[in-house]
């Protein structure tokens, strides 16, 4: 109706303006067209590659602007140039990481493409496991450009079944809360592993041995001990990954028709 105003879509709510009057511009947009300089110093890429390398290190705590100045040598305010600050910064160090995502064949349909951004995203996060100590938003929502391409993909090859959109993101969702809940199980393992000096699960096991006795002496969990005596896969992360993901994707596929 005349004299309405329009709703803005949500590709649009970005260019709206802030509190301040002024639209705000993302990370990205000004990546994809930056304002000239006389003398280039720096790259978004350098500075990515350099804050990974410190969180790969140290951890993410480690990563602040003024460590990332010294070792990019460059001035303190250098890098200001194409991060605002920290919230910029993690951005690109979780851009850069998923860059290195394997792309799924095209065409092989959507239980193996699924399959693939899942098993290569637990490589990442080994390779990286700063990431599972991001803010959880952060680390659940984060949109960059190499993580909405795997987001596209998976996306893409469900889109081909002709499912509702709200089932099709349902599926890709799913898919990604197994693989972040599982890869911070993983990482938070392998960290107490380090803390207690266990060079394996049955080293870590033997750490926590005085806890485990007394817990199974207590009769009250008769079918956790009985596994504890029969299980073969208990050191076997890959295995144990892959397959709840398969019984997931099995899931999806009984409960969607597909």
């Amino acid at each position: 109706m005349a004299g309405q105003k329009r709703k803005s879509s949500p590709a649009e709510a970005e260019a709206e303006p802030d509190a301040g009057g002024e639209r705000r511009v993302s990370l990205w947009e000004r990546l994809d067209n930056p304002t000239p300089a006389p003398r280039t110093v720096l790259t978004s890429g350098r500075i990515a590659e350099a804050a990974v390398a410190i969180a790969d290190a140290e951890g993410i705590d480690a990563v602040t602007m003024r460590r990332l100045a010294t070792e990019l040598g460059v001035a303190p305010m250098a890098a200001y140039r194409y991060v605002s600050g920290k919230d910029d910064l993690l951005e690109l160090m979780v851009d850069r990481v998923y860059g290195e995502l394997t792309a799924p064949e095209t065409g092989a349909g959507w239980r193996a493409t699924l399959r693939t951004l899942a098993t290569s995203t637990r490589e990442i996060v080994l390779r990286h496991p700063w990431l599972v100590q991001l803010p959880s938003a952060r680390a659940a929502i984060s949109l960059t450009p190499n993580r909405l391409a795997s987001v596209e993909w998976g996306m893409a090859a469900l889109a081909e079944l002709d499912l509702p959109p709200d089932e099709l993101m349902v599926a890709v969702d799913t898919v990604g809360a197994y693989v972040q809940g599982r890869t911070a199980s993983e990482v938070a393992t392998l960290r107490l592993m380090e803390v207690r000096g266990a060079a394996d699960g049955h080293a870590l096991r033997t750490h926590l041995a005085p806890e485990m006795t007394y817990l199974m002496s207590t009769g009250r969990y008769p079918t956790f001990h009985a596994y504890l005596g029969a299980a073969r896969r208990k050191d076997d992360p890959r295995w144990q990954f892959e397959t709840a993901l398969d019984c997931i994707l099995d899931g999806l596929a009984t409960r969607l028709g597909i």
